[in-house]
This record gives C-alpha cells, structure tokens and sequence, in this order.
C-alpha cells in the first residue's frame, strides 16, 4: 500500500519501520522547542506531517510506543488514535504523563507509531432481541476471577 506524505514543516520526519518485519511505523515529534508534559498532564504533539493513501476500507491507527509507556508511563489519552482514511489534517500525538515525574519531548524524539489495518463496515439492525448465549449479559469478570 502506498501512503502519500505532505511535510507541514520543513523539520517534519517522514514515519519510518525500524525493522524489516516492524508492523508499525514510528512518528516523530516536530517541535520547534522541547516540550515537558508534567505528572498527569496531557499534551498534543505535531508530527509535521499528514497523510493520504486510496484504500477506504483500511483506517490508520497511532498507538504507543511501548519503550515510553514501560519505562516513563507516557501513554496516548485515548488509548489509540483513529486516523479515517479521508483525514488530510496534520498528525497529532496526544499523550499523558502517567508517571510521578515530568517527561520532556525534544525535536525528532520517536513519539507514537503508525500501524495501518483493515476496515470492515457493520450494517446495523435494530431488534427487539438477541439470540441467547451461554454467558448472556454477563460482563466485566463473569467468566472468571480475575
């Protein structure tokens, strides 16, 4: 699959696999000065970039990089962030300090990754009743303890 990249900022890096079987690109801040993001705070980090690729039936997906959230507890606010393939605005980061210090992003830093996956579209039908199972309504631990 081909993805079209347009650098918003002359500094702005295109995403890049690490390795030849990586299954997610890394996105790179683009700053024009480091940005510290303090204990619970959010913060939105530019990329410089934004993207186009001619496939609506797959979406773009930024997820964390695991080495920041292991090792510094920064994780992305929403858990992941859904690019739709018709988006053509600049890629943005949205991060939270979840650890006890302050995390400061610097220019070019590794700060998410992009991982592209299929689409499939559901077609909803409003009913009166589902088919019983044999876990029902059952939700959060109801098939077990932990």
């Amino acid at each position: 699959m081909k993805v079209k990249i347009k650098k918003l900022n002359e500094k702005a890096r295109v995403p890049a696999y690490q390795t030849k079987y990586a299954a997610a690109a890394d996105l790179y801040a683009c700053l024009e000065k480091p940005l510290t993001v303090m204990p619970g705070e959010r913060a939105k980090i530019n990329t410089g970039v934004a993207i186009e690729y001619d496939d609506n039936d797959v979406a773009a997906v930024i997820c964390a990089r695991s080495g920041l959230s292991a090792k510094h507890g920064i994780s992305l606010t929403n858990g992941i962030g859904l690019i739709d393939p018709d988006y053509r605005g600049e890629l943005l980061v949205s991060v939270v300090n979840l650890s006890d210090v302050p995390y400061t992003f610097s220019d070019g830093d590794r700060i998410a990754q992009l991982l592209f996956t299929p689409v499939i579209r559901a077609e909803f039908e409003a009913m009166d009743e589902l088919n019983e199972t044999e876990r029902g309504a059952g939700g959060f631990g109801s098939t077990g303890s932990k």
